[in-house]
C-alpha cells in the first residue's frame, strides 16, 4: 500500500498561481503512475493530469492543458500539480493518486488504487 499527502491547496485570484504537492511513502516501488484528480461540490471526481514515475510521460484533461504542469520528483517520491492562470471553475478539493499500472492516455478514476485526503483549491473572481 502507498501512503499518499497533498500539500500546497488554499485561496488565490482568478489569474493567480498554486503549486500543489504529493509525497508518497510506503510501497513507493511498486508505484508506475500518479495522477491528480479534482471534485468541485455536487460534481463526480474528474481527471486532471497524470504522469509515469519511469518515463515522465504526461496526460491532461484538456480544460487544463496550457495552464496546468504534472511533474515528479523520483528522489524525493513526489509529485507536483503547478496551476496557472487559474479561475474560478478549477475550485475543487485536489485528490493525488497512485498505481501500479503504467498510464497511457486518460486514466479512469478506477484505474487508481491509492488515493490521497484531499486539499482544497478555491480561486475567487
Amino acid at each position: 500500500q502507498v501512503q499518499l499527502v497533498e500539500s500546497g491547496g488554499g485561496l488565490v485570484q482568478a489569474g493567480g498561481s498554486l503549486r500543489l504537492s504529493c509525497v508518497a511513502s510506503g510501497r513507493t516501488f511498486s508505484t508506475n503512475s500518479m495522477a491528480w484528480f479534482r471534485q468541485a461540490p455536487g460534481k463526480e471526481r474528474e481527471f486532471v493530469a497524470a504522469t509515469t514515475w519511469i518515463s515522465g510521460n504526461t496526460y491532461y484533461a484538456d480544460d487544463v492543458k496550457g495552464r496546468f504542469t504534472i511533474s515528479r520528483d523520483n528522489a524525493k517520491n513526489t509529485v507536483y500539480l503547478q496551476m496557472n492562470s487559474l479561475k474560478p471553475e478549477d475550485t475543487a478539493v485536489y485528490y493525488c493518486a497512485a498505481t501500479t499500472d503504467i498510464v497511457r492516455g486518460i486514466p479512469r478514476r478506477a484505474d487508481f488504487r491509492s488515493w490521497g485526503q484531499g486539499t482544497q483549491v478555491t480561486v475567487s473572481s
